[in-house]
């Protein structure tokens, strides 16, 4: 079974998602070297802080080297592709190895009432933040994802989201997140503009 180079960061990659990286250890930049000479992928998973990592993780494909520095350091975008579940890890390389398996969806397909709720909420919330994105396609294969990449719903959701096989409870839990995370942003609002008033920020009246 050929083995996936692993990149262990603090952060979650999902499916259709562009992040730029910047990539400062050797062992690293061997990797990254490696998947630039073959065009090959590596595997970026979330390292949970003591040292190990979740299970489920997204191969990643170079998408552009934005700058190479003098130290040999590199800025680069990366695309989160197939997720993946670690099998074993494996040694012999500088960098972590493992052997792995895809993660594949069950046939349990979303619910429409629950899609046209996650549009519509993530239309809200770009409008609260004077956002200008692009709406997703609602008949995309992986719509989900590509609300999920587009909005900051914190590391540990998004986890959970990248690990689930079924669909229907995905996209469920995805409107519930971008429900709190609307809930979040206009709430701030609120705050900072009752902070302007009188350079006091008044407690929330939920009559209002």
């Amino acid at each position: 079974m050929p083995e996936l180079g692993l990149f262990p960061l603090s952060l979650v990659l999902v499916p259709t998602e562009q992040l730029p990286l910047h990539i400062f250890e050797p062992r690293y930049r061997e990797l990254i070297a490696e998947c630039l000479e073959t065009g090959g992928e590596f595997g970026l998973v979330l390292a949970t802080g003591d040292g190990a990592v979740h299970e489920v993780g997204t191969r990643a494909r170079v998408m552009q080297v934005l700058e190479t520095l003098e130290d040999g350091s590199s800025n680069i975008v990366i695309e989160g592709g197939d997720r993946f579940r670690l099998l074993e890890l494996t040694s012999g390389r500088s960098f972590t190895t493992a052997e792995v398996e895809p993660v594949l969806d069950d046939d349990d397909p979303p619910d429409p009432a629950d899609v046209a709720r996650a549009l519509q909420l993530f239309t809200q919330l770009a409008d609260e933040v004077d956002a200008e994105i692009e709406l997703p396609d609602e008949d995309a294969a992986q719509l989900d994802f590509e609300l999920a990449a587009l909005v900051d719903i914190g590391v540990d959701p998004k986890q959970e989201l990248l690990a689930s096989t079924s669909p229907r409870e995905r996209m469920k839990r995805l409107a519930e997140l971008l429900g709190i995370a609307l809930e979040a942003v206009r709430l701030e609002k609120t705050v900072h503009a009752r902070a302007g008033q009188n350079g006091k920020v008044a407690p929330l009246d939920p009559e209002r």
